[in-house]
């Protein structure tokens, strides 16, 4: 008998498996250089925590600064994240780190060197899980510096290397962010040609199909197995569905949910490098992170039409036996309104957070040995750093008004 207890414990270990780097209350910081400062990849992130995972109790913060080196975050780190005080942390250098230049034992040194401090200065002030992410990669078709796109994706290759070291030797997860970026460049410059630019219209700073890339990589770092829900239709009868999905009505082959967790939405354009959608067919985001599963039993014939909100496409026996992901299959869903409402103010609270840090906050480090030798200047550093928080917090209250559950009808009808 003592078997069953223990099998339930194992069961329990297994279903939080998906966010087992991301602890109760996490408090996540997303920190990088010019790039994460785009607040593209940090939104997608945050947006995926707050939507996809079904979760209320975590929280993001983006610290990224443009032009920054590791070492220049070591040197704020302790002072920055205090506003903040996280538990989880992402990092995102080596664009900058590796001078672009051909790579050379001293450029990995040095930033071998600065990543030890980010990752001993992220320990030292409380942070338990961390991804350390490599940098990512550059694309030949637009980068133009005094190195070519080749050398340069060299270089950082040696960088993500060093990356992936220092994430093991500290038991961390590594975000593989360079190979993420590489890998889907090829499959779709193959497919749209050369002019196709993922990376940015410099090479470097990643248009939303690159940052998806990115957000991808770190995802995937942090456990996340992608299961957003399963939902079974039964044609002749009552359908169920998975944890974050209620039944709230229909029977024969429709069902209205209410969904807690959402299917991560990409935007429209599937040709433009500056929509998100475009990359879809050339990675795995969908298969690794955004599975919202549709099953059909009791069908009487060989293919049937599915309707989703405002959609209707067609597939066979076989596909919704097997079950199809309705994130992938289609392209306008009942959850476009509010993951856009929720993306929006995310943007907007990312943006205070680019000002808080870089107008405010780093610069109280000036001040910090006046507030040690007298009592009135700690005092009111110490009474503005509330209130930074505090408003802070305002931000991010605005944007769980936008996190509510999403009712939506799917209808299953049999082509004959």
């Amino acid at each position: 008998m003592r078997i069953l207890p223990l099998l339930s414990i194992l069961l329990a270990a297994v279903s939080l498996r998906a966010e087992s780097l991301l602890p109760p209350n996490a408090r996540v910081a997303v920190i990088g250089d010019s790039i994460t400062e785009q607040k593209i990849y940090s939104k997608y992130i945050e947006t995926y925590l707050l939507a996809c995972t079904g979760r209320s109790d975590i929280k993001v913060f983006q610290f990224g600064w443009s032009g920054e080196r590791a070492g220049g975050f070591a040197a704020r780190l302790e002072n920055d994240l205090a506003i903040f005080n996280p538990n989880v942390a992402t990092t995102c250098y080596g664009m900058n780190d590796g001078s672009y230049r051909p790579y050379a034992p001293e450029v990995g040194a040095e930033y071998e060197k600065n990543m030890r401090l980010v990752i001993d200065g992220l320990k030292k002030v409380g942070v338990k899980a961390m991804a350390i992410g490599s940098p990512g990669g550059v694309d030949p078709d637009y980068f133009k510096k005094n190195v070519t796109g080749q050398d340069y994706n060299d270089n950082l290759s040696h960088l993500r290397d060093i990356a992936k070291k220092l994430a093991e030797e500290n038991k961390q997860s590594f975000a593989n962010v360079y190979d993420t970026m590489i890998s889907a460049l090829t499959k779709s410059k193959a497919a749209l040609g050369k002019e196709y630019g993922p990376f940015g219209g410099d090479g470097f700073h990643p248009a939303p199909a690159g940052q998806l890339l990115m957000a991808q990589a770190f995802l995937k770092a942090l456990g996340f197995d992608g299961e957003i829900g399963t939902i079974t239709v039964d044609v002749k009868g009552t359908s169920t569905a998975s944890s974050g999905h209620a039944v709230k009505g229909g029977q024969n082959g429709s069902v209205t949910l209410e969904s807690t967790k959402w299917p991560f939405v990409f935007d429209a354009d599937s040709v433009s490098a500056g929509s998100n959608r475009s990359i879809l067919p050339y990675t795995s985001f969908n298969q690794d992170l955004n599975r919202f599963t549709l099953k059909v039993v009791n069908l009487g014939s060989a293919k049937a039409k599915v309707t989703w909100g405002s959609q209707s496409k067609e597939f066979t026996l076989a596909q919704l036996e097997a079950g199809i992901n309705l994130a992938a299959e289609f392209t306008k869903t009942p959850f476009d309104n509010d993951f856009a409402a929720l993306t929006n103010a995310i943007t907007q609270k990312e943006s205070y957070e680019t000002i808080l840090i870089k107008n405010l906050v780093t610069h109280m480090r000036v001040i910090a040995t006046e507030a040690a030798e007298e009592p009135k200047v700690a005092a009111a550093l110490v009474k503005l750093k509330k209130n930074l928080a505090a408003e802070h917090a305002k931000q991010d209250a605005n944007v769980r008004r936008f996190i509510k559950p999403v009712t939506h009808t799917i209808k299953v009808e049999e082509v004959k």
